[in-house]
């Protein structure tokens, strides 16, 4: 069994697996001509329990064979220009290379003496975030696995600044369009649910600062402590943009924590034309950013960031095996003092080997051009009677709801949409997301694939109203 270890003596082995699996890939992009093959679990199931994993197939090839049927086959393409659904992004290949790098050498980010070049890579990265954002020369942060654990780190950081005797007080400002990531931070932080103030938005979705002001004025009132204020820079359904600027003037006069959750807007930090709709981001405490979403990087790859470093010392602990004190003052840089994680992947090399090959601004041009498009899905979609849309793109996000024609009830028209969605993802032509405004059903392009055309846009749009229009005239006609 040694010859499977990965070293000096099975180097040539490796080089002809890896070889063989990225070639069976390329195949399968190649070929691919749909998103998804509309396979159901009911279908899948029964193939993969089938596989007894007590009796190893022997090599690589063979089980590169049965991957094709358990997996390859029938998984979800976000490269396809007509996956439209949940916020994937197709990946660019300097990232993919880095992704191949970083799991052969398996270095663990969380001490010197486990990854030493790369602590200094994503302490690098981390530095170039933040003058992005420009958070100043005291801001520090680190990379996660993703944008929940962000905003997780960030609120308690935001906890434990607010030096509070009686957590029971500490209460979260959102907007009702935030990320639910802010309600389970407030459950896992010991806080509870409705610790968590929801403030109503306007027409654009975008957080009421006159509303928020006054919900902070009620708090400090009723003896309360505004311990946090986390604003939106790309909320998941509608992609709209809190006004930061206000917000941050509201943080301040109130004494609470601005966190501003950037997973998705992220992306405009890159942009050359669209950076100044994240004014105010500058002023924040703490930032979220994924690159996984509008860096076009492969999962995962986000971090926190925070405008002072010491605040990192929040989630700090020592461990004589690991990172002992002294290692403070020998000037060892241990990421794991930083972060919530132990054990860690080198996530940042991918960022890396974007930023070597392509530079930001080929980042930004890419997430500019799949803003550009959805300006123009939502041109059709205003000239299209067959359909409602909610507001203007601020970012890539549509949401919209077929309307038929007549007298149909708005329940009806709720399970048409309901209906339309999951036969166009059975049918694997393409692939759309749904969510509710206002109570009623509607459904949602998320637009992160530049390859993606308005014409794509239109033929889902025809798909969609078809299956309705179906959904619809056999249900009328049998009631």
């Amino acid at each position: 069994m040694r010859s499977h270890l990965l070293n000096d003596a099975t180097a040539e082995s490796y080089r002809r697996s890896v070889t063989e699996g990225v070639e069976r890939v390329a195949s399968k992009l190649a070929a691919t001509r749909r998103p998804f093959t509309g396979v159901t679990p009911a279908e899948l199931a029964p193939v993969i329990d089938a596989v007894d994993l007590d009796r190893p197939l022997g090599d690589s090839s063979a089980a590169l064979d049965e991957l094709e049927s358990v997996y390859l086959r029938d998984a979800v393409y976000f490269h396809h220009p007509r996956y439209l659904g949940h916020l994937n992004c197709p990946v660019v290949i300097p990232a993919v290379l880095g992704e191949a790098v970083l799991s052969a050498v398996n270095s663990s980010l969380d001490t010197w003496d486990q990854s030493a070049g790369g602590t200094l890579i994503e302490r690098k990265l981390i530095d170039w975030t933040t003058g992005r954002i420009g958070l100043g020369p005291a801001a520090d942060g680190v990379f996660t696995s993703g944008g929940t654990q962000s905003n997780l780190q960030a609120l308690l950081l935001a906890r434990e600044e607010a030096m509070t005797a009686d957590p029971a007080k500490l209460r979260i400002f959102s907007s009702e369009c935030s990320h639910f990531s802010v309600q389970k931070s407030a459950t896992l932080l010991g806080l509870g649910r409705d610790a968590v103030v929801s403030v109503p938005v306007d027409g654009n979705r975008r957080m009421q600062s006159v509303i928020l002001a006054a919900e902070l004025e009620a708090c400090r009132a009723e003896g309360l402590v505004p311990m946090a204020i986390v604003a939106t820079a790309g909320t998941t359904d509608f992609g709209s943009i809190d006004p930061l600027p206000e917000i941050a003037a509201l943080a301040e006069e109130y004494g609470a924590w601005m966190h501003v959750d950037a997973a998705y807007g992220c992306g405009l930090l890159a942009s050359r034309t669209r950076r100044h709709l994240l004014d105010g981001i500058e002023r924040a405490d703490s930032v979220t950013v994924d690159y996984h979403k509008s860096f076009f990087q492969p999962v995962s790859s986000s971090a926190v960031l925070v405008r002072d470093g010491a605040t990192l010392r929040h989630a700090t602990y020592h461990a004589d095996y690991l990172n002992p004190r002294l290692t403070i003052a020998e000037r060892i840089p241990n990421q794991v003092d930083k972060s919530l994680q132990t054990t860690r992947r080198f996530d940042a090399l991918k960022l890396w080997m974007t930023l070597r090959v392509m530079g930001a601004d080929g980042i930004g041009e890419l997430f500019d051009e799949v803003c550009d498009l959805a300006r123009e899905g939502f041109e059709l979609l205003t000239a299209d009677p067959r359909y409602d849309v909610v507001v203007a793109p601020q970012l890539s996000t549509l949401v919209y709801r077929y309307v038929p024609e007549g007298d149909v009830p708005p329940a009806e028209v709720d399970r048409a949409n309901l209906h339309a969605r999951k036969a166009l993802f059975a049918s694997g032509e393409a692939v759309v997301a749904g969510t509710k405004v206002d109570g009623r059903q509607y459904l949602k392009f998320t637009l992160l694939n530049p390859e993606t055309t308005a014409a794509d846009i239109a033929a889902v749009l025809d798909l969609i109203a078809g299956h309705a229009e179906q959904y619809l005239g056999e249900n009328l006609v049998h009631a």
